[in-house]
């Protein structure tokens, strides 16, 4: 067995964005891993060690040579790959082919089981690791993908990288492996953190390199993460239960901003706790990275969290120089909504009408109207009482107002948030400035539904809105586009649906696309929304695959006529529990539904004459009936248990059925009569589920 070492390959690099970092961190381990599998090198576990000025791995145990192979290949038999005068077929040199060697090595033999075969026999002599280590690192280095990253250029070469390469650190133990990049050259120093441990400092060898980094001011991004943990804590803990607000794409970016983190408290001005919270945490989360600081309350405190990447004992001046920062900031962000609030709302409304919504759409005024309408339509589909569809109809006429803003103009994540603000500044009731608020809601997989009933009614007119029109103008989302984020308002509006509003979405749509044929939009309505109530079924589908339903189950469902979100969740639910608990009366109901469905006679009708059943007809007909009543009451009732129960009681008289009677008898008028009934069973399900879908293929 080839001699191990350990391997260092770092990259070193002018100061590296988070994001692109971020994905050269998630590649470049297993570029590294797999090149060196590829080349036959033994190796141990891949370690990736990254901070903004370098990319690095540590592999543990590499083979300092490849291990030498014998390899021996049994190909045709001998009379199968040489003709009769002894020249190679095409099977022999497909095979030779195949192995890498020529059809003329090949080597014939008797095996062990007394006949003649031709083999392939390669031998791989030891290769050394460094010269393969070389031409590897160059690969890696090239190989990185860096997306919505534009690469750079430096020096006199072709080559690329995100930012302009500096050094090069890479050694197989104690030996430099030569590397040679864009005019930069390998050799076994690195270099540390720019104020802490500048100049360059020698790698004995890998099983030191964490520990010159960290002499010299450098933390791996595990170590800096720890730090910036506990300093935060440390920070709660001495307000008392305070809480640091530390979203995770912020907070990993300022992990990958600092080499050796510090955590500092600084403090802003008291004024700017006048100004809506949201606004001035944007502000610093946003275009400082600063982290607030809320009491045990929840409140907003004067203090934020900075993280330094300065010397330590240099604090005092590194807060001083933040808060000056944060000051100018915070003075923007107030001056913007001091000078929001001298403008009415009726002011910024009407503003609208210079804004596009989409250029087949009309403004964002028109948008506006539109949802005002389509709130009132929800309301009453819903059975919303008049004072919270008033609310709803008022905050849908504000909804986009703030869009015009100075304050969400700077800080556009929070459109509604301020609309919200300036609704109660305006005298607008809490439920319309909570239903301006939210009706942007959920934004995201995730995300809190509206906090109010009017809340929820705009945001589906708004999202439904948005869906109708997109598919009126023919621009449905496909695999590859979706900018108005079409399938994210789909799966919004059935959420809300299910969990707020309890009504469908079918009688939805109309209203929704009446409104554009108002606004003197041309399109097929029936043909439209035909295409919009199969693309949020669609949505509803893989939801309820999502929750765990089998594809089967929700198929099955997905044939009926119940499609009301809550009741269409609650329904395949019911059906794959009763499944999952009973299997054998199901996939048995399962197949005579499938029978009877391929059996029954539409044109025929369900007119049954009692007169020509026999014992078992009459039993089907009179469980048919009971049935029928049944699931007519669970519907209206909503209880898909009971539903499911009275469906699972047609097995029995289905099967005597299937077994005493036969359908297609000579007799028409008997035949014609059982088909009657076939189609009575099969009307029983109709409403509720294609239950031949769940018979097993």
């Amino acid at each position: 067995m080839a001699e191990t070492r350990d391997f260092l390959f770092e990259i070193g690099t002018e100061e590296m964005p988070s994001a692109p970092l971020i994905n050269a961190v998630k590649q470049f381990g297993r570029l590294v891993d797999e090149g060196l599998t590829a080349a036959g090198l033994a190796h141990g576990a891949v370690r990736v060690i990254s901070s903004p000025r370098r990319l690095a791995a540590l592999v543990n145990d590499v083979a300092c040579a490849t291990d030498e192979v014998h390899e021996i290949k049994r190909g045709p038999a001998a009379n199968i790959a040489f003709d009769a005068d002894g020249n190679p077929t095409k099977a022999a040199e497909g095979f030779a082919r195949k192995c890498g060697i020529a059809a003329a090595d090949l080597i014939r033999r008797e095996d062990t089981d007394g006949r003649e075969y031709v083999f392939a026999e390669k031998n791989i002599p030891s290769a050394p690791a460094t010269p393969i280590l070389s031409e590897l690192c160059r690969k890696v280095i090239s190989s990185l993908q860096w997306p919505n990253y534009r690469s750079q250029r430096w020096g006199t070469t072709h080559e690329t990288f995100v930012r302009p390469i500096r050094w090069l650190c890479v050694l197989l133990g104690s030996d430099v492996v030569p590397v040679s990049y864009a005019d930069v050259t390998s050799g076994n120093t690195t270099r540390g953190h720019r104020v802490l441990g500048p100049g360059e400092h020698v790698v004995a060898e890998p099983a030191v390199y964490e520990q010159v980094l960290e002499e010299n001011g450098v933390l791996s991004e595990e170590r800096r993460r720890e730090v910036i943990a506990e300093g935060i804590a440390k920070v709660e803990a001495e307000r008392g239960g305070a809480h640091v607000d530390t979203p995770k794409k912020v907070l990993d970016e300022v992990v990958n901003l600092c080499e050796w983190p510090t955590v500092l408290v600084g403090m802003f001005d008291e004024e700017f706790l006048k100004v809506p919270h949201e606004i001035i945490c944007e502000s610093m989360l946003s275009n400082q990275r600063y982290f607030p600081i809320y009491d045990a309350e929840g409140n907003l405190t004067r203090e934020f969290v900075v993280v330094s990447n300065g010397r330590p004992e240099n604090s005092a001046r590194i807060i001083d120089g933040n808060e000056r920062v944060v000051r100018a900031r915070l003075y923007d962000a107030k001056f913007f909504y001091d000078e929001d609030l001298k403008v009415s709302l009726e002011e910024f409304r009407s503003r609208l009408a210079e804004v596009g919504f989409q250029k087949s759409l009309g403004s964002v005024l028109q948008k506006s109207e539109r949802i005002e309408d389509l709130s009132l339509a929800i309301a009453h589909a819903a059975r919303i009482g008049a004072q919270t569809a008033s609310d709803a109809q008022r905050a849908a006429h504000f909804a986009k107002a703030d869009l015009v803003s100075s304050a969400v103009v700077e800080f556009t994540s929070q459109q509604g948030v301020m609309g919200g603000y300036y609704a109660l500044a305006a005298g607008e009731s809490p439920e319309v400035a909570a239903a301006i608020r939210d009706h942007y809601r959920p934004r995201f997989a995730g995300d809190e539904l509206p906090e109010g009933t009017a809340g929820c009614i705009v945001a589906v007119a708004d999202k439904l809105d948005t869906i109708a029109g997109m598919f009126a103008i023919d621009e449905p989302p496909t695999g590859s586009k979706d900018p108005f984020a079409l399938r994210r308002s789909a799966i919004g509006v059935v959420n809300i649906l299910r969990q707020r509003l309890g009504c469908g979405y079918a009688e939805l749509v109309g209203p929704a696309l009446d409104a554009y044929a108002e606004q003197g939009l041309s399109f097929d309505k029936a043909a439209v929304t035909e295409a919009v109530c199969a693309f949020i079924k669609g949505r509803m589908e893989q939801m309820v695959r999502d929750e765990g339903v089998p594809a089967d189950v929700v198929a099955a469902v997905s044939a009926g006529k119940i499609c009301a979100p809550a009741d269409f969740f609650a329904l395949a639910h019911a059906l794959a529990d009763a499944r999952q608990r009973d299997p054998e009366t199901f996939e048995n109901l399962a197949v005579a539904y499938a029978r009877a469905s391929h059996l029954a006679d539409a044109s025929l009708g369900t007119d049954v004459d009692e007169a020509l059943l026999g014992e078992a007809e009459h039993d089907l007909l009179l469980a048919t009936d009971a049935a029928h009543d049944l699931v007519a009451t669970a519907i209206e009732k909503r209880d898909f248990e009971a539903l499911i129960s009275g469906l699972a009681a047609l097995r029995a008289p289905i099967d005597r059925f299937f077994e005493d009677v036969l359908v297609m008898d000579e007799d028409q008028a008997i035949r014609e009569n059982r088909l009657r009934l076939l189609n009575r069973f099969e009307a029983v399900f109709a409403d509720v589920a294609d239950m031949g879908a769940l018979a097993k293929k």
